[in-house]
């Protein structure tokens, strides 16, 4: 089949192995999928892994269960075991026996064929696009803030970082009450967020106040955690979501000075994720900023690098 693979370098190959499903998953044919900052940290160190990356999809159940055959699904990423404390206690997606999709010893979507768990799949109703569907996952990942962080309209929020997630994680915030700002420095991106009616900051003419209550920073970089502790006021959260190769240096003082507690964000509830798309409450398509087949897989990490970009979706098996 054709894939893109990493071992050191990216390569496009039409000749990877078809992957075989084991007992209790499904094979399934990708129709399209979504690069994604954490495919950039993968190449740059992150998790050490190889093989096929990817991990945000949707694509068409080829064989399994009858009941799944032929449907459109969108899959969760993290593949568990179901029998240790953490899957008995209900925080599966922290298994110390998972393997994630593309990232850690399991082979990613950016290839012709995934296998996936039954119970890691989610049908896609009819009023959602494939296009729209490629984002259920980071999607997810944005409604899990809310879950983790009950948000109020008292509250003043800042997210950190106006990229794919960025943009995300500002939409679904936006459906509260909240007073809401997104902070970065890419002018095309902070646009796009101001055409959806949220306040956007230039980081270089942001003035650090210590008054936000809830700060949530997925800017990619470690100098974002930096921006959030200035931001950020005593006793108030800060919620990452970043992952990246490098942490570089990092000062906590500020962290234990003002006392601020800090949530690691991670994976989320597809549910949610779909049902929104599906209502219309939030607009994902603006976001679309390429689509590649999947044999120009080099060239679109070339194009998701440049900073108009936001969004580059891979054409597979449309």
């Amino acid at each position: 089949m054709r894939a893109l693979v990493f071992d050191k370098t990216l390569s496009f190959r039409d000749d990877y192995p078809d992957p075989v499903p084991a007992e209790k998953e499904c094979l399934v044919k990708v129709r399209y999928a979504g690069i994604c900052s954490t495919d950039e940290a993968l190449m740059q160190g992150y998790m050490g892994f190889k093989g096929v990356l990817g991990h945000e999809m949707v694509g068409e159940v080829v064989t399994g269960p009858d009941a799944w055959v032929g449907k459109r699904v969108a899959c969760e990423i993290n593949c568990v075991c179901q029998s240790c404390p953490m899957c008995q206690a209900g925080l599966s997606n922290h298994c110390p026996n998972r393997t994630v999709l593309g990232i850690l010893n399991k082979d990613g979507c950016f290839a012709d064929f995934v296998t996936m768990p039954v119970r890691n799949l989610h049908e896609i109703p009819d009023s959602v696009s494939d296009e729209e569907a490629v984002f259920v996952e980071p999607l997810a990942a944005a409604w899990q803030v809310i879950k983790q962080v009950p948000l109020d309209e008292r509250m003043h929020v800042s997210v950190v970082g106006s990229g794919k997630l960025g943009l995300l994680i500002a939409q679904v915030i936006s459906t509260l009450d909240c007073r809401l700002d997104v902070v970065g420095r890419n002018p095309h991106t902070l646009e796009l967020a101001e055409k959806k009616h949220i306040q956007s900051i230039d980081v270089q003419r942001l003035a650090p106040r210590n008054d936000r209550d809830v700060v949530i920073e997925c800017t990619g970089s470690p100098q974002g955690l930096a921006i959030a502790q200035q931001m950020v006021r005593p006793r108030g959260t800060i919620v990452l979501k970043s992952t990246y190769a490098d942490g570089g240096k990092i000062d906590l003082a500020p962290t234990v000075i003002n006392e601020v507690n800090i949530v690691g964000s991670r994976c989320g509830p597809f549910a949610d994720a779909i049902a929104s798309l599906a209502r219309r409450q939030i607009d994902v398509r603006s976001m679309i900023s390429r689509t590649i087949g999947i044999e120009r897989g080099l060239e679109a990490f070339e194009i998701n690098a440049k900073p108009n970009t936001v969004k580059v979706l891979l054409k597979i098996n449309p």
